[in-house]
């Protein structure tokens, strides 16, 4: 039985679901700190949410994809892609801080796609930072 869970299209499909059940949550709590509503404002066509949300998806994808690669353990892949997402949540809340002039919040909730591909960019960027962290 151990050779069934050591083939790599099981571990691929065991790495596979993990991740997209990690992307599922940890949108779920981006959605809880943003003060819109990402799949509102995309189905209403708002290009600003769907880049900063896009950024997102790659961005935590990104981690993970680092941590799938420096572990064995799917435990351990996931533990490293929480603490990564920890890392890009925490750099989110950095980005707007560091922005005192205006709310990106409200400025991507308005359309704003200069602010949105700036969030998508931070995002992407971040991940490469973080992901090259996870040993």
């Amino acid at each position: 039985m151990d050779s069934f869970w050591e083939n790599s299209f099981v571990q691929t499909a065991g790495y596979y679901s993990v991740t997209v059940l990690c992307i599922v949550l940890f949108l779920f709590i981006f959605e809880l700190v943003t003060k819109y509503k990402n799949w509102e404002e995309i189905k209403k066509g708002n290009v600003a949410v769907a880049m900063a949300t896009g950024g997102k998806i790659f961005g935590i994808a990104n981690i993970f994809r680092h941590s799938i690669l420096h572990h064995d353990s799917l435990f351990v892949m996931i533990g490293w892609g929480m603490y990564g997402f920890f890392l890009l949540l925490t750099g989110y809340f950095i980005f707007e801080f560091l922005t005192p002039k205006f709310k990106i919040d409200e400025e991507i909730e308005k359309d704003n796609r200069a602010v949105g591909f700036l969030s998508m960019v931070i995002s992407a960027g971040l991940s490469y930072v973080i992901g090259s962290g996870i040993h």
